[in-house]
């Protein structure tokens, strides 16, 4: 390839200040940032590792899947050290097989967390809607089988932060050779990572407000509302994150000119800041633990959480009970209805006896 065909093909992949650290005023608030979050994120996650490994008393289905979930984003807390080095020197210096593990495991952070909340809205409309299948479908064996096949995808789907990032002077970056390696990484992020398990969740989660409006038992428990904090949470600090990405699939996709230009500014100003934004949302789950479960402090001193886990599982089991008991009485009730029918039937036909002709 001729050198200044070379050089037309980096530009055309690249904005203009191609630097993601280049800007003083975005790197210097995601180094605030990423600091909060590890100071938030590590004994936060660690502790709700300790207290369900240790102090819990049952390990529920719910339980499990918020295990799996603070280990994935303790992992990441853990990474948060390399990141604020990274934006306060505005410079990379770990390499680039650091560039690319590191990346790599952010990326798995974030597809673990989401496909772990999606397990969790999955798990809660079983319980609802088919509650007497419940125990069948969700057996330890297979919770644990669908965990194995969802940590295995999850790390096969992280394949392109492999792939694309590298240091390039001094900069850790995802660098692709044609407009349609943006198009692929990006899109594969936000469709596997966002738009489907988000799709699942919201259907999930309607399903399940339907039956519990069709139900007698319309008690908001402890768990549901934590369950749904949770997706609330997530889906807030990574939406501005997703909409970074379709703006650089937009970007990658357009001719050359002025919008190509300005979309080009756009994500390559915002891209290291809502990053770091999306990192909140590894920190704040904890924090969301500790105002569910406050109400035990008092009475279970550091084992408040573990309390909090153990009626999570029990919430689990009532739901399920209710539900089926609402069923049940539901089946009595139209049994009792169905006998009143034909009682009536019975009493009617005994009542309209035909005249008979001839004294016969």
């Amino acid at each position: 390839m001729h050198p200044h065909n070379s050089t037309n093909l980096l530009n055309r992949t690249s904005p203009p200040n191609d630097s993601i650290v280049n800007n003083p005023i975005t790197t210097s608030i995601g180094a605030l940032i990423l600091s909060l979050v590890f100071i938030l994120g590590c004994p936060g996650n660690a502790f709700v590792i300790w207290s369900i490994v240790a102090r819990a008393r049952q390990h529920s289905v719910t339980t499990l899947l918020i295990l799996n979930l603070a280990i994935a984003d303790g992992s990441l807390m853990a990474l948060t050290p390399f990141f604020i080095i990274y934006m306060v020197m505005k410079k990379w210096i770990f390499g680039n097989v650091m560039c690319k593990i590191l990346y790599y495991l952010c990326l798995a952070n974030m597809y673990a967390s989401i496909q772990l909340i999606m397990l969790m809205s999955l798990y809660r409309l079983v319980a609802v809607l088919w509650p007497q299948r419940v125990g069948a479908i969700t057996s330890q064996r297979k919770v644990m089988r669908a965990l194995a096949v969802m940590w295995a995808l999850v790390m096969l789907a992280s394949i392109p932060a492999l792939i694309f990032r590298s240091v390039e002077n001094g900069v850790c970056d995802s660098h692709h050779k044609k407009d349609s390696d943006v198009v692929l990484q990006y899109t594969l992020e936000l469709v596997l990572g966002f738009l489907i398990p988000y799709a699942v969740i919201l259907v999930s989660y309607i399903c399940i407000l339907r039956r519990i409006r069709q139900t007698k038992f319309r008690r908001r428990i402890r768990s549901e509302k934590l369950i749904l904090a949770i997706v609330l949470t997530f889906c807030l600090f990574w939406l501005p994150y997703h909409m970074v990405n379709i703006v650089q699939v937009i970007w990658a996709s357009s001719p050359k000119g002025e919008l190509k230009t300005l979309l080009g500014r756009i994500w390559n100003r915002s891209r290291a800041v809502v990053a770091c934004i999306a990192f909140i949302s590894s920190c704040v789950n904890p924090v969301l633990y500790f105002f569910a479960g406050k109400s035990y402090i008092r009475r279970e001193g550091l084992a408040f959480m573990a309390r909090l886990f153990d009626i999570a599982g029990v919430d689990s089991r009532k739901s399920r009970q209710n539900s089926q008991n609402s069923r049940d009485k539901d089946k009595d009730a139209d049994a009792v209805t169905l006998k009143d029918k034909d009682q009536d039937s019975l009493t009617n036909s005994s009542f309209n006896v035909k005249p008979m002709k001839n004294g016969n």
